[in-house]
């Protein structure tokens, strides 16, 4: 799991103590123990991709480390940045507009068709 974006993401932000945790879960449920899932119900996450926000307390950080490779903690600083950096990403662009017609020529509009008169004089 070495190249999810969570890892890559994680490696981009600094790391610092935090009184809240966002925990997701990353890694399904189906094929894990039956003492994984009570904890992870436990910590009110029942489907895969849900965040989940709690306060750090020692019985919170025994539940991680019980399940570490299920869920990916984040502090409150690397939560909200990820947050951010998603809704620059979803934000609307500017829409594309293309026209098909030759631009008509805006500079001296007379001097086009002297050219073009001088042109088919013998």
């Amino acid at each position: 799991m070495s190249g999810s974006a969570f890892n890559a993401f994680k490696s981009r932000v600094p790391v610092a103590w935090s009184p809240r945790l966002y925990i997701t879960l990353v890694r399904g449920l189906p094929g894990t123990r039956r003492l994984h899932r009570r904890t992870l119900e436990a910590m009110r996450l029942r489907r895969c991709h849900r965040t989940v926000e709690h306060r750090t307390t020692p019985s919170l950080l025994g539940m991680l480390t019980q399940v570490k490779r299920l869920v990916v903690v984040e502090t409150e600083e690397m939560y909200n940045s990820r947050r951010q950096a998603e809704e620059e990403r979803r934000a609307p662009r500017p829409p594309l507009v293309i026209s098909h017609h030759e631009p008509a020529p805006t500079a001296n509009p007379g001097a086009a068709t002297e050219e073009v008169s001088a042109a088919t004089s013998p």
